[in-house]
Formats: C-alpha cells, sequence, structure tokens
C-alpha cells in the first residue's frame, strides 16, 4: 500500500510513498506492516502513534521506531496493512496485491507472460510482465490498455502485442 522513503525530522518519523487512491486512507489504520528490502525479509507489524498527510505523501511515527538511524534501516520498505482489515471491494475493483501472478493475455489470446509487480509512475500505475524468455514488458494499467482483470479466472486482458 506505499514505500518508506526516508527519515522525516530527528525523532524517528517516517515519510511514506501512498500506493492508495487516496494518499489519506492508510491514516485509517492502526497498524502498519513493513517488509524491507522489497518484501524479501519478511513483514513486520508496528502501530501507528500518530500519522498525517503531508503533500501527496504522508509522514508516521511507529512504535519501535525511535530515530533517524532506526529509520534508514527501513528506507525503500514496502508497507502494508493485515488483509483482513481492509475495505471490501465493489464490483470491478481489485487489490494491487491480487495481481502479482495473473497471467496476461491479449485480444489475440497470446501470452504476455505474468505479472511480477506494479510501478507506480505518477501518471498511472504500470505492470511490470515477466516474459517466458526471461525479459519483461511494461503495460500501463488503464482502461485504455486493459481491457479486463478476471482474478478470478488468474488472468488479465490488455490491448496489447507481444514485444519481439
Amino acid at each position: 500500500m506505499g514505500r518508506v522513503l526516508a527519515p522525516y525530522g530527528v525523532k524517528g518519523w517516517i515519510k511514506v510513498q501512498p500506493f492508495t487512491a487516496s494518499p489519506a486512507a492508510l491514516l485509517a489504520y492502526e497498524q502498519w506492516w513493513l517488509a524491507g528490502h522489497a518484501g524479501r525479509d519478511g513483514w513486520r507489524d508496528f502501530q501507528v502513534v500518530s500519522a498525517r498527510q503531508h503533500g501527496s505523501a504522508l509522514v508516521a511515527a511507529l512504535s519501535g521506531i525511535d530515530d533517524r538511524e532506526a529509520v534508514a534501516a527501513w528506507r525503500g520498505a514496502l508497507l502494508g496493512v493485515p488483509r483482513n482489515a481492509l475495505p471490501p471491494l465493489d464490483r470491478g475493483e481489485v487489490y494491487w496485491a491480487d495481481l502479482p501472478g495473473l497471467v496476461v493475455v491479449n485480444r489475440a489470446g497470446e501470452i504476455l507472460g505474468r505479472v511480477s509487480g506494479l510501478l507506480e509512475t505518477g501518471a498511472h500505475p504500470v505492470l511490470r510482465v515477466a516474459r517466458e524468455d526471461g525479459r519483461e514488458s511494461l503495460v500501463p494499467l488503464v482502461p485504455a490498455h486493459v481491457d479486463a482483470i478476471e482474478a478470478h479466472a488468474g488472468r488479465i486482458v490488455v490491448d496489447w502485442q507481444v514485444d519481439d
């Protein structure tokens, strides 16, 4: 749901780039999880002591992170919340966490690969599609290119050609 950018101030606050549609949405949660090294180090939970919006970012004090040096260890960490704390989805909505691993096919039925992750570019999110040959394709996650996200069927249908 976000990424730790850097320390904020000298008292151990973190600055967070939210990946949510509304940056302030994370402020509603009393517990945040952090995973260092893009999730490879596992998740650790923290109580949110205080948090507020700061421009398009968030700043927060988390229990157990008390100074700039402690924050530095979490720079680049992924931020999430417990799945059971998330609101139910409306029809046609998906959580980004459900996209990695889905097969990406184009309108012709050609398999482009599997979603390996997402990039937030500022303008719109981009699907990272890992191809069988080891290369990667980038597909904008926008209605002009994404026809359907069928998480129940394990696939995403896109208007995109196989790159050669």
